[in-house]
């Protein structure tokens, strides 16, 4: 490759990122506050509409039911109709479906606005990963997506503020809750609309890309999908035979019941173990993810120094359950409440990058793509179960007690399964 040619590939590499990844880091934020605003707006929801712990828990987690149905037909439009058309209707879909929960007057219609939700947000996810892979080179893949991915520690300490101010609101008799659905869908509707003016499709339609910038970055990718060609198609029931495929997704599966149990009961974990007001409780609940953003910055720039994913995987969640057994064990604080649940928020949001590395270490490129689909779909039904383990267990005994000990478990079961998987080559 000439110096010319090298110059062209640096600088629609860097154009490319500047372009795109702060505009999808955006939507990744306002996919989050509307998927985990319910954590916040139970505060005033619970006794407006006679909500118990175990019909909140169902409806944080019945999201993920319908999120699993959507994902992989969403993921396929993607990759064959166009990405720019499916985010777009995607990002209005669920701001719409957001703003319509805030006239939600029964427990069953609570229960069918988050099913819908999560089939709306289903293509999101698998769709922004397809979407990468049609503007980044191999070698840059990861760092963006792990770029993209910083929004979700970005959404819940953004999140917890907002929500604290919007729910002291009382405009026209309307709840504080209500409207924290109602304003929170918008910005999704809006940039839903902007998505269609901002993100072309492919390289070839990028007009703030020179020629010669469109033609290597096209080429490049070119070169990389020949280079695959001559590998044998895997279907994802082929890479579900593998074992560390059945490894890696049992135990994504421990960790997001442990971890969306923590991350929407958190601020009614808060409220009642502190007695702290909505507002307070929206402003320091935001602590504990800052916590989980640096934890994140730091061990994914680590697990990349090291080349070594399983430990960056495991340890943070140990933690996690360690910091978690300490509140049961030592005398309880409001301080000592906000510092474990900073270390659970590490432990429970730093492992991602280095656990969506792992499948390629141990795999074939087209092994992996058919894993990482399945993982991520299957896994998600944690994301169910989760959050209304932790309901059915906190109103059978009136305490969190059960709720703490069932999150343990999760994480080290978790932790533990990823330690099975084979190690990373060290070359």
């Amino acid at each position: 490759m000439t110096s010319a040619e090298m110059d062209t590939g640096s600088s629609a590499r860097e154009r490319i990122a500047w372009r795109l990844l702060p505009f999808l880091f955006l939507l990744y934020v306002a996919n989050y506050l509307d998927r985990t605003n319910i954590a916040y707006a139970t505060l005033g929801m619970k006794g407006d509409l006679g909500l118990t712990d175990s019909v909140f828990g169902t409806a944080s987690g019945i999201f993920f039911l319908g999120y699993f149905a959507l994902q992989i037909p969403g993921a396929l439009l993607v990759e064959r109709w166009s990405a720019r058309f499916l985010l777009a209707i995607t990002l209005i879909a669920w701001g719409a479906l957001t703003t319509l929960t805030g006239f939600v007057r029964t427990p069953l219609e609570l229960y069918g606005a988050r099913f819908l939700l999560g089939a709306a947000e289903a293509a999101f996810f698998p769709g922004v990963i397809v979407y990468l892979s049609h503007w980044f080179v191999y070698r840059d893949r990861a760092k963006a997506i792990s770029r993209f991915m910083s929004a979700i520690p970005i959404a819940y300490v953004l999140g917890g503020p907002i929500a604290g101010a919007i729910l002291g609101l009382q405009w026209l008799g309307i709840p504080g809750w209500r409207w924290l659905f109602l304003l929170e869908g918008v910005p999704a509707i809006l940039l839903g609309i902007a998505t269609l003016l901002v993100l072309p499709d492919r390289p070839s339609e990028a007009r703030w890309l020179r020629a010669d910038e469109r033609d290597w970055i096209a080429g490049r990718l070119a070169e990389e999908r020949q280079a695959k060609a001559h590998v044998a198609h895997v279907t994802i029931w082929q890479a579900l035979r593998q074992p560390p495929v059945l490894l890696l997704t049992v135990a994504l599966f421990f960790c997001y019941s442990g971890g969306y149990a923590f991350w929407f009961w958190m601020p009614t974990m808060l409220q009642r173990l502190t007695g702290w007001s909505t507002q307070r409780v929206g402003w320091i609940g935001a602590v504990p993810f800052v916590a989980g953003l640096l934890g994140m910055l730091i061990l994914g720039w680590n697990s990349d120094r090291m080349r070594e994913r399983r430990w960056h995987f495991a340890a943070p969640q140990l933690v996690a359950a360690l910091a978690l057994s300490a509140w049961l064990i030592l005398p309880p604080s409001s301080t000592l409440l906000l510092v474990v649940f900073s270390f659970v928020a590490i432990g429970t949001i730093s492992h991602l990058p280095s656990f969506w590395a792992l499948p390629s270490s141990f795999l074939s490129a087209s092994a992996a793509a058919a894993a990482v689909g399945f993982i991520n779909c299957t896994a998600s039904i944690g994301g169910f179960f989760g959050p209304k383990i932790m309901g059915e267990l906190t109103q059978r005994a009136d305490s969190f007690r059960g709720g703490f000990i069932f999150m343990i478990a999760c994480w080290t079961i978790a932790s533990v399964l990823v330690l099975f998987c084979p190690r990373e080559p060290t070359a």
